[in-house]
């Protein structure tokens, strides 16, 4: 009973100090995806040159797309003419951070631990872009007509940055006419009011909801790591700083993990006595890796391009993971998990908000699943 009490109070701990950042996050993510029409990313990416990888790994940083809805939208861009290493500055760049993962790190670490991480995931896709531009042969480089991962299909749902503006009337009354952005009795011309509820139905109806499953599983997991871990093997990571490096890698590389959801794993790390490094390997490897994205990387960028993403994620990751560390060398780690025991009335209140979002869409989802499967549409005999 003394285990689940403490495993409570460590989620909720865990809760109060991310939810307020998540939330304005998503809420800026979406107006960000209303203001930033995707045609700006794509016709920007063409060239194999280093500049043509910075401005895609600069506009992959505040997108908030997780490191599998990034897929659809990467393989967009490839197909539209984007060079290789661009796409793959972009499919590195993009789920390592997003402007709610970037809030939320705040929230959690500080500023100069989220700097840190927004510089160094900058630096690992610059130079995976680059190398990538470097080494891949001519016929690595051809467009692959086999490859298919039904993208125009996927990418509406995912990241359509409202790239067709309607600008005829005709236009603005269908929009009105199927209650996309408009409630009765308000005129289609409050451009304004539209843009607003588009923004948020975009922030809790879709990105929330693509987040909720592996948010529920990160907060769980992190509480549990919390409480959990016993003092001996903290310990024993403390004492062979390396050993926590090369499991924490190990886990990281193939697990799916989103930006924001990472951020409490890697709390619970670094309470449990793993050091600021190690958990930043998790925070950088995590949601930059897993085997979806390691699958698409080789079939649409080729094998050497794979190596490149792979080594370049990984050393990256450790390289920089020991400069935290002795950066931090004289820090206690726990003092850098901001978490107060004195809660406000705003972080309870976000926390009540996110997690009715995060149960509402897990047990629907769940529901969905299980009445697929009565009707016989997604189990096998």
């Amino acid at each position: 009973m003394e285990y689940i009490t403490l495993f409570l109070d460590a989620l909720l701990d865990l809760s109060n100090a991310m939810a307020p950042y998540i939330l304005f996050g998503l809420i800026f993510a979406g107006f960000l995806h209303e203001l930033v029409p995707d045609t700006i990313v794509k016709n920007h990416l063409g060239k194999d040159s280093i500049v043509s990888v910075i401005k895609a790994t600069i506009f992959g940083i505040p997108l908030p797309v997780c490191s599998c809805g990034v897929i659809p939208l990467a393989t967009s861009i490839k197909k539209s003419g984007a060079s290789n290493g661009s796409t793959l500055s972009f499919l590195i760049s993009t789920p390592i951070t997003g402007v709610d993962s970037i809030l939320a790190t705040y929230g959690m670490f500080g500023w100069a631990f989220t700097i840190y991480r927004v510089v160094t995931s900058m630096i690992i896709s610059i130079i995976a872009g680059i190398l990538s531009n470097i080494y891949v042969t001519k016929e690595e480089e051809k467009p692959k007509p086999a490859f298919s991962m039904a993208a125009p299909s996927q990418q509406n749902s995912v990241m359509n940055f409202s790239a067709v503006q309607k600008t005829n009337t005709d236009a603005e009354e269908e929009t009105c006419s199927d209650d996309s952005c408009c409630s009765s009795g308000e005129s289609c011309d409050d451009k304004k009011s539209c843009m607003v509820k588009s923004a948020f139905s975009y922030a809790f109806g879709t990105l929330l909801k693509d987040i909720a499953s592996p948010l529920l599983v990160g907060l769980l997991v992190g509480a549990l790591i919390t409480v959990a871990v016993p003092d001996n093997l903290s310990e024993i990571l403390i004492k062979y700083n390396w050993l926590s490096y090369i499991i924490v890698i190990a886990i990281a590389v193939p697990m799916y993990v989103c930006a924001t959801a990472s951020l409490p794993i890697a709390a619970g790390l670094m309470l449990a006595g793993v050091s600021p490094g190690a958990a930043f390997v998790f925070l950088s490897a995590g949601p930059a890796t897993n085997t979806v994205t390691i699958g698409v990387v080789k079939k649409m960028l080729g094998t050497r391009t794979l190596y490149i993403y792979l080594g370049t994620i990984i050393i990256g990751s450790l390289i920089f993971g020991l400069g935290l560390d002795y950066l931090f060398r004289d820090v206690n780690v726990k003092e850098l998990v901001h978490m107060d025991e004195h809660a406000s009335l705003i972080a309870w209140a976000s926390t009540f908000v996110l997690w009715g979002f995060v149960l509402y869409y897990v047990i629907k989802s769940y529901f969905l699943k299980e009445k697929e499967c009565s009707d016989g549409s997604c189990c096998s005999a």
